[in-house]
């Protein structure tokens, strides 16, 4: 086949007209033309650098045909939260699934699986499981290094696993968020080679000079873009894309061709942008992927201009599986694998006895997954903790999803609903049930409905409930892409009626569960402080007796 545009060639810093060949999903001939800039560009297609694709709620095979559609051809993608939740029938699943459609999954083996000791996972992934994914050609590089303590402490655990990862010849890929200085370089020195967890400029500087690649994140929770992308022209052979966690509404109206658009519209060099956006993954993870060369897979896009980056039409090894704003990828018959046993809840469940009015709470930020431990009042009564909804401090709840258990209670704070509670079993990493609410009557419904449909997630108010079933793992939808898109944006504008304040309440509140981003976080097992990697009480004092003395 031919197609005549204007190549973007990125390495050589040139932009000229073309006639591109391709045949049996190759290129077979790139040859110059008379000058055209009416024609539209040929792109090397955009890759996502780390993500996780069941962030997306979707299967593989639904997350492509979604990302097609903005010029996405392949991401590098670590299945670690549907190991958490199945263990290695987790990651086999979302292999073959990934399998069937036109699209270049690159999956990493799950490093950190569970993620803690601190919270109740579903799936684990041990050193041996780690040499058995290893050996396989579908898996190209150790997934994100969570234990950052082990690693600088040089854990037995740990190191086996990044030594597994080294006799492969495969990247380490890093998680050290906030690590800076003398951890900094004891972190890299044990062979992590790129973050993605970097939140301001300085953090991102300090790992660049020590050789680290670093992935520019825009998510729907973590937006670390503005903080980091002036380091673009100035290390250009260093820097990727990533979305790290996509929710499905957002990737339904974009993805890595946004970035690319913001970045050019804050006049950064448009052959920087590309090879971020582009080819950096490819070089960095030993990617199959086209780079626009003879003999190269028939991997690029056709866009409009270099400017908004809209595309026109997506081909993968040759075939078009995108034109015009619509995916050509056919849906496929998804299988559904889960591992879900917990039982209804009482509103009882969820009461807290009050030791005081003074609390630790979460401060969830927006856009950032980091949240620092402040202090607030909460209301009591009849001798149990209540939200404080004037002072926008709730109740947040953790509940185990793979086995009876009493729910673990805390409060947190921003989140800024005035009624009902809004829930899900989207909690990183362990994929426990997670609400936040009003009142214990709201949360104990909100809960019980993710638990009848075995994952979802949900919103309660007043007599009105919705609910996303996800029962993939708890965590994604087999069904349409684009029809969950659409109840995604329908219950999320649910819960910004009931006053959520956060950009992305669903995606945030998945988040709060983390324990390895600090500072404080909620597991299953109770408050949890990421700096120190140990548990915390939820008051901070004890009650005092009539006459003043403490209990």
């Amino acid at each position: 086949m031919l197609i005549q545009g204007q190549f973007v060639d990125i390495p050589n810093r040139k932009i000229y007209s073309v006639s591109l060949t391709f045949l049996d999903g190759k290129i077979s001939k790139l040859e110059k033309i008379e000058t055209n800039t009416t024609l539209p560009y040929f792109v090397p297609g955009f890759i996502d650098a780390h993500v996780h694709v069941e962030s997306s709620m979707l299967v593989p095979s639904e997350f492509a045909r979604l990302a097609v559609v903005h010029g996405t051809v392949a991401t590098v993608s670590d299945p670690h939260e549907i190991a958490n939740v199945c263990g290695m029938e987790g990651v086999e699943y979302m292999i073959e699934n990934g399998k069937q459609v036109p699209f270049k999954f690159y999956f990493g083996a799950p490093s950190c699986v569970p993620a803690t000791p601190f919270e109740t996972a579903g799936g684990e992934i041990n050193a041996a499981d780690i040499e058995d994914l290893m050996s396989r050609p579908e898996i190209h590089y150790l997934a994100e290094m969570m234990n950052w303590p082990g690693t600088v402490n040089r854990d037995d655990f740990v190191m086996e696993k990044i030594r597994i990862s080294k006799k492969y010849g495969k990247p380490i890929d890093g998680h050290a968020p906030g690590l800076k200085g003398e951890l900094a370089e004891k972190y890299v020195s044990a062979g992590p080679s790129t973050d993605h967890e970097c939140f301001t400029a300085e953090e991102a500087l300090g790992k660049l000079k020590l050789g680290m690649k670093i992935a520019i994140r825009e998510g729907s929770a973590a937006k670390n873009f503005e903080a980091l992308i002036d380091l673009i022209d100035d290390y250009p052979e260093m820097i990727m894309f990533c979305s790290d966690d996509k929710h499905p509404d957002n990737l339904a109206v974009s993805h890595i061709n946004d970035l690319a658009a913001r970045a050019v519209a804050k006049g950064k060099d448009i052959f920087h942008v590309l090879q971020a956006a582009c080819l950096n993954p490819i070089a960095h993870y030993s990617l199959n992927v086209g780079q626009l060369k003879v003999d190269d897979p028939a991997d690029f896009i056709l866009v409009k201009d270099l400017k908004d980056f809209q595309v026109i039409s997506t081909y993968i090894d040759g075939e078009k599986v995108a034109e015009n704003g619509k995916t050509l990828i056919q849906p496929i018959k998804n299988n559904i694998i889960n591992n879900f046993n917990c039982s209804p809840k009482q509103p009882e469940d969820f009461q807290i006895k009050a030791n005081g009015s003074k609390v630790r709470v979460i401060e969830a930020l927006d856009g950032q997954l980091i949240t620092p431990e402040i202090s607030g009042e909460i209301l009591i009564k009849n001798g149990f903790a209540e939200s404080n909804p004037d002072e926008d401090i709730l109740k947040i709840t953790v509940v185990n999803r793979y086995e009876d258990a009493p729910p673990a209670v805390a409060f947190i704070k921003n989140f800024g609903l005035k009624t009902g509670a809004i829930a899900s079993s989207v909690g990183h990493d362990s994929h426990n049930i997670i609400a936040v609410g009003i009142d214990d009557e709201s949360i104990c419904r909100a809960v019980n409905l993710i638990i009848a449909a075995k994952g979802g997630v949900s919103a309660v108010s007043g007599e009105n409930e919705e609910i996303l079933p996800l029962p993939v793992g708890g965590i994604m939808s087999a069904s349409d892409g684009y029809e969950v898109a659409a109840a995604y944006t329908s219950i999320d504008k649910l819960a910004k009626e009931m006053g959520a304040s956060l950009n992305s309440p669903f995606m945030t509140l998945s988040f709060m569960a983390l324990l390895v981003i600090p500072d404080l976080k909620l597991s299953d097992k109770g408050l949890f402080n990421g700096q120190r990697f140990e548990f915390e009480e939820v008051f901070l004092e004890r009650p005092k007796t009539e006459d003043g003395r403490q209990e």
